[in-house]
């Protein structure tokens, strides 16, 4: 059932993905067509950047430019790394960095996915024609550039990321893959807990309409998602299956790819927990790097040609695992985390292996609270909360003592002697007893400081249907995975209330929760914790 708050906020949060689009959205207009004719370029031996259009599935043109290295002459041949663009961005998103790649001696080709700007087509959203459009570009670069078919790689941002993961378990011929900022799960990703991502997915449909064209079975989806139509959700969730690279985890396996998997700890249209799980069930070679930032911060300054560390891994990896380079990154460790605390990096051998220690928080005793009402403990802004914790350490804050506790169940851990360096899942068990059939909770962590002045660690949303009124039923959830060091002196809050501006709720008019911790069954939070 529809909430009736929903559609306020997605008008709202429309109008700021409009506004947060127009800071990326460069380029020619959108509504510009594409010429059906297909420019087939011969190989070339002149460096530099070409504009071409290549025939993607079905014919459906996409714009694409290309990159050769300084003295091709025709009978050598280069690696090459095929880059699908991020949503809603045109196809000079990879310019500087395709530069690079070709210095050191890659063939670059870089192309807009369909459906968006002047390249032909609708938006699939990471659909059977995105995948078979990767083959064909790769199938162009082969026969019109002096690419090694040997020697096949993709890599992209966001978009760009899930395309070249899914296609790496469709393409025997991708040998290497790059996936910054996207997803391995579509569903965990705008969907975790059974809640609607509601800022993440007006922020997608808003760009998405603003610089392209959405199919209309993407139209119908996200009518369907956006307004909370059950009777759709098998229909939804199966779609988003089909656009998952999980879905195709042992297809990927098989073929062999190389993969490195980068994403933010803050990412709020794609959380970090999906591709921890992702990774952990990949078996060939491997690399998982998480750092502060949200959604795409963490590579923009290496869009724009500056000096960035995860385009620099992305070049080691390709190095490496295309040409053999015996650069190390093969013998380090294949986990790579920076705490949104510190600004160095932390290797583990696997994703197990982080935050190994758990610390147990009792949530004892039974708290009630009103739904309907937001307590003052909120995730923040999609992109500009957790760009202020990357770049400022500033993270979303509230007064714990001041949250109204009729409409916030609040519990906190004893103060800390030393510090408690937070890396990895939070998990949440407690019991709930609802007034209504449905309804929607949101668990925060914060760090709380001598004041009691908190700044949030993690949340996640929890949204539930066909209870029975009254009726007591367990809650389990995974909060958003992050590293965080909380300092000597500050303690841990858990905090639950019931309205939250990322997520859409679904609490009835008057809705009352219940958390209690049966002596069968005591609720708790787990905090996973590094080895100090």
């Amino acid at each position: 059932m529809r909430s009736p708050r929903t559609a306020l906020r997605v008008s709202t949060v429309g109008a700021a993905a409009a506004a947060l689009l127009a800071t990326t959205a460069t380029g020619q207009s959108p509504m510009a067509v594409a010429d059906p004719a297909v420019q087939q370029a011969a190989p070339a031996a002149t460096p530099g950047v070409r504009f071409v259009d290549i025939a993607g599935d079905g014919g459906t043109v996409l714009k694409a430019n290309v990159f050769t290295p300084a003295g091709a002459d025709g009978v050598r041949s280069y690696p090459v790394i095929v880059l699908p663009t991020s949503w809603a961005v045109p196809q000079i998103e990879y310019l500087a960095q395709a530069k690079k790649l070709a210095d050191s001696g890659y063939v670059v080709v870089s192309y807009n996915v369909r459906g968006f700007w002047q390249s032909g087509g609708n938006i699939e959203v990471a659909g059977p024609p995105d995948i078979a459009d990767a083959s064909k570009v790769i199938d162009w670069a082969l026969a019109n550039t002096p690419a090694d078919p040997r020697k096949v790689g993709m890599a992209g941002v966001s978009y760009g990321a899930g395309i070249s993961l899914l296609a790496a378990g469709h393409d025997k011929r991708i040998k290497a893959v790059v996936a910054l900022s996207g997803w391995a799960d579509l569903i965990e990703s705008i969907y975790s807990g059974r809640t609607q991502h509601l800022q993440a997915a007006a922020v997608l449909t808003g760009a998405g309409n603003l610089t392209g064209r959405p199919s209309p079975e993407l139209q119908q989806t996200m009518k369907d998602f956006l307004g909370s139509n059950l009777a759709k959700e098998p229909d939804m969730i199966e779609w988003g299956r089909k656009r998952s690279p999980a879905n195709y985890l042992d297809q990927i396996n098989k073929n062999g790819s190389a993969v490195m998997l980068g994403n933010a700890w803050g990412d709020t249209l794609f959380p970090p927990n999906q591709y921890a799980k992702f990774y952990e069930k990949l078996t060939g070679p491997k690399r998982l790097e998480f750092r502060p930032g949200d959604h795409a911060t963490a590579e923009a300054t290496g869009l724009l040609g500056l000096p960035n560390d995860v385009w620099t891994n992305a070049q080691r990896w390709f190095d490496h695992h295309l040409n053999g380079a015996d650069n190390g990154i093969d013998r380090e460790q294949p986990v790579q985390l920076k705490s949104r605390s510190t600004n160095g990096y932390e290797g583990y051998p696997d994703w197990k292996s982080v935050g190994a220690n758990q610390h147990k928080i009792d949530l004892g005793g039974t708290k009630k609270i009103y739904a309907n009402v937001d307590s003052g403990a909120n995730g923040g802004v999609v992109f500009l909360s957790n760009a202020l914790d990357q770049f400022l350490r500033l993270p979303p804050i509230a007064s714990v003592p001041l949250l109204p506790r009729s409409f916030a169940s609040v519990w906190q851990s004893e103060r800390y002697a030393e510090a408690q360096r937070v890396r990895g899942t939070s998990k949440l068990h407690t019991t709930v007893t609802s007034t209504k059939e449905s309804g929607t909770l949101v668990a925060y962590l914060y760090d709380v400081g001598p004041l009691g002045l908190g700044k949030l660690v993690s949340n996640a949303p929890y949204t539930f249907h066909d209870q029975a009124p009254g009726q007591p039923f367990a809650v389990d959830l995974e909060l958003f995975s992050t590293a965080y060091d909380v300092p000597a002196g500050h303690r841990l809050a858990v905090v639950v209330d019931t309205v939250d501006p990322l997520y859409i709720e679904h609490n009835p008019s008057g809705a009352q929760l219940t958390f209690s911790s049966p002596g069968t069954d005591p609720s708790y939070l787990t905090v996973p914790l590094r080895d100090n």
